[in-house]
């Protein structure tokens, strides 16, 4: 906590020296230091798991924070069904590790989100009601 208010007092220091100046010179000149950083932009990227240790790259991305994966999970359906399931399941723990999403579309496509976005999912069928007529007798 002493260290923030350290810093604070620097910059209050720095300003007061550019006010100083200002009154000197007429002008201000705004340094790139305390600029705000610009965002990167949002990548979608695509991805094909040919074996388990492709999802690597995929889970590095999604941990960065600025990538949704479209993965492509043909390949390794065709080969190997037990890699797949733990492919699968550990995107799953890093999406829920990072309060992201997964989703799979298709057969062979997964999305995977990081905590800023979320995959919509469409309104679940609700089953037909089946009409139940009850038939009650009464005896007398």
């Amino acid at each position: 906590m002493s260290g923030f208010f350290s810093r604070l007092k620097e910059k209050m220091r720095d300003s007061s020296k550019i006010l100083e100046e200002t009154e000197e010179e007429g002008y201000v000149e705004i340094g790139t230091e305390g600029a705000i950083e610009e965002k990167t932009k949002i990548t979608v990227r695509p991805f094909v798991i040919e074996d388990f240790e492709g999802i690597k790259p995929i889970l590095d991305c999604l941990r960065e924070g600025r990538t949704i994966a479209l993965v492509n999970i043909k390949p390794l359906k065709d080969k190997d069904l037990v890699e797949l399931k733990r492919a699968i399941n550990k995107l799953k723990k890093t999406c829920d590790a990072i309060d992201g999403d997964i989703a799979g579309f298709g057969e062979n496509w997964i999305a995977a989100v990081p905590n800023f976005a979320s995959i919509h999912r469409g309104k679940p069928k609700e089953p037909k009601k089946k009409e139940v007529s009850e038939v009650s007798e009464y005896s007398e």
